[in-house]
């Protein structure tokens, strides 16, 4: 049986998930997942405090059987539908923020589409932003 989640930890959940999918969390997706936290008017009343054990609590779910599940389930049963998208954009800044995506992070993008039931329109729009400000010359 699981607690449930703030919004905030879903978030975070996602943000810590998506730099985990590849088994190597970059110092790029750590930093890019503090410069959201710090950024984003959605963690305006977040205690940037608890960032650490929130994350620790994500990776003790993870290292369950069937974790990546659970917290899926965790994730889409805390937030409320007009957060889906804000999830699905965490993730993908998460994703772009070392400039490369491994192939578990494009499974796991697509697992969480598929869990949120976003559509196609709504996450080719999300992922091209992301493009456009992750690009380089």
């Amino acid at each position: 049986m699981t607690s449930p989640i703030s919004h905030h930890e879903a978030l975070l959940f996602v943000m810590v998930t998506m730099s985990a999918a590849d088994r190597q969390m970059t110092d790029d997706e750590l930093m890019r997942i503090g410069q959201i936290v710090q950024t984003m008017p959605v963690f305006r009343d977040f205690n940037e405090n608890t960032l650490i054990s929130v994350a620790e609590s994500c990776g003790g779910y993870l290292s369950q059987e069937d974790g990546l599940e659970t917290v899926l389930d965790m994730v889409a049963n805390a937030l409320p539908p007009k957060l889906y998208e804000t999830a699905y954009a965490v993730a993908v800044e998460v994703a772009a923020a070392d400039l490369h995506v491994e192939q578990e992070e494009l499974r796991l993008l697509q697992m969480l589409r598929d869990t949120l039931d976003l559509d196609k329109l709504t996450v080719a729009a999300i992922e091209r932003g992301a493009r456009a400000r992750h690009r380089t010359i």
